[in-house]
């Protein structure tokens, strides 16, 4: 694979994978996002994502997104706990005209008074989105259960604390945490790395600050949320996760094996065996402060106790995983990556979070090796480890 990474004099990291195919992906990340906020400022990262598109001091909200979606592109940020990343996509004749709207969002927003009053309640509707859809919302009260505040907060904020946030609070706490000295620019496709790396030494400048993220606090609870007007209930349990690469990749087998897709061991034991659920899965989270596993199921509030109790015995069921289990896990991972690799913006998210989570956005193309390596006891014991502590949450009906 021809892949770079390039430390520029200003301190920006760049990733850069050469494709053949007249297609480029760009972003601009900034390791700044919900687990660096204190309750009383919850949700500014996202809000940032929000605001930055919302006018500079040259372009309007309409000049930005035009001038993207006018050549055939897609424009679009996302917020995580340590990162936030702004990005586009579009054909490599008009890469320019991208990294000029990328640039100018970051370098120059205006933060307009108006525009920020509507973009907030832009952000209450969201909020309300999340709360009023249970599936969502019961991975809310996960993180709730599985940390204190203010990391078990969400990401997206509440709506008393996204209300309060004055234009000069939002101003101060993007100056003191856009920094470009710790931005970390991500390219897919087809580019001249040359020009690109110049042009982002003259545009940004390195303030030399430094921030890092709030201390992450665990816990282990059990949170139901009951409400009317729904039938199915939801249920997730979750288990704070080892941070080393090797045994995150221990997990990513054993989700595989337990809970990822329709073929794992939950699947067919809760949904096709005893017909208690339509949807079963699990999900690795993990940032730079963070790791975390879940297993989700929507099922009948009378099933709850039964579904929770065959998930809970899934793990203790690992120990009669096979060799042969453990090669079918890795092949449906490795054959799963290098399908997703197919799409340009998949790439570019996963070196984003590797180089967040590790440090080593290379260690991404070293991927099948690194998932052959890991050996049936290891994956064993960490089901039996990880299953001892556990969180739950619940969103079910009164």
């Amino acid at each position: 694979m021809n892949f770079k990474k390039i430390k520029l004099k200003n301190g920006i990291t760049v990733l850069f994978e050469k494709r053949n195919l007249p297609i480029i992906c760009y972003s601009i990340s900034n390791p700044f996002g919900g687990s660096h906020e204190s309750s009383d400022v919850k949700g500014v990262a996202h809000l940032f994502e929000h605001l930055l598109f919302t006018g500079t001091k040259t372009r309007t909200h309409e000049d930005i997104s035009g001038e993207i979606e006018k050549k055939g592109g897609l424009l679009n940020a996302f917020t995580a706990q340590d990162v936030t990343s702004y990005w586009f996509k579009l054909p490599s004749e008009h890469a320019e005209a991208g990294i000029n709207i990328i640039h100018d969002i970051l370098k120059n927003p205006t933060f307009d008074p108006v525009k920020l009053e509507k973009e907030k309640r832009v952000v209450m509707e969201e909020i309300k989105i999340f709360h009023d859809d249970p599936e969502r919302r019961v991975y809310e009260i996960l993180e709730s259960a599985l940390y204190s505040k203010p990391f078990g907060e969400g990401i997206i904020g509440n709506a008393e604390t996204v209300k309060s946030l004055s234009r000069e609070k939002i101003i101060e706490i993007f100056k003191e945490n856009y920094n470009p000295e710790n931005f970390i620019v991500t390219i897919v496709g087809d580019a001249d790395i040359k020009k690109i790396c110049h042009r982002l030494e003259n545009d940004f400048r390195s303030s030399n600050k430094e921030y890092f993220p709030r201390k992450v606090t665990q816990k282990n609870e059990e949170l139901v949320e009951k409400r009317e007007g729904i039938d199915q209930a939801q249920l997730v349990i979750g288990m704070h996760a080892p941070m080393e690469d090797r045994k995150q990749k221990a997990l990513e087998i054993l989700n595989a094996y337990l809970a990822g897709g329709m073929s794992s061991k939950l699947f067919l034991e809760i949904r096709e065996n005893h017909g208690l659920a339509y949807t079963v899965r699990g999900r690795i989270e993990r940032e730079k402060s963070y790791s975390y596993y879940s297993i989700y199921a929507g099922t009948t509030k009378e099933a709850l106790s039964k579904v929770k109790e065959m998930m809970i015995q899934g793990f203790k069921d690992v120990e009669k995983m096979t060799e042969k289990e453990l090669n079918d896990a890795k092949q449906r991972l490795i054959g799963v990556r290098k399908i997703a690799s197919e799409e340009s913006i998949n790439v570019m998210n996963n070196l984003i979070f590797e180089e967040i989570s590790t440090g080593k956005a290379e260690d991404y193309y070293k991927y099948d090796e690194n998932i052959n390596s890991i050996k049936l006891s290891e994956v064993k014991e960490l089901a039996k480890q990880i299953i001892k502590n556990y969180s739950v949450a619940i969103v079910c009906p009164k």
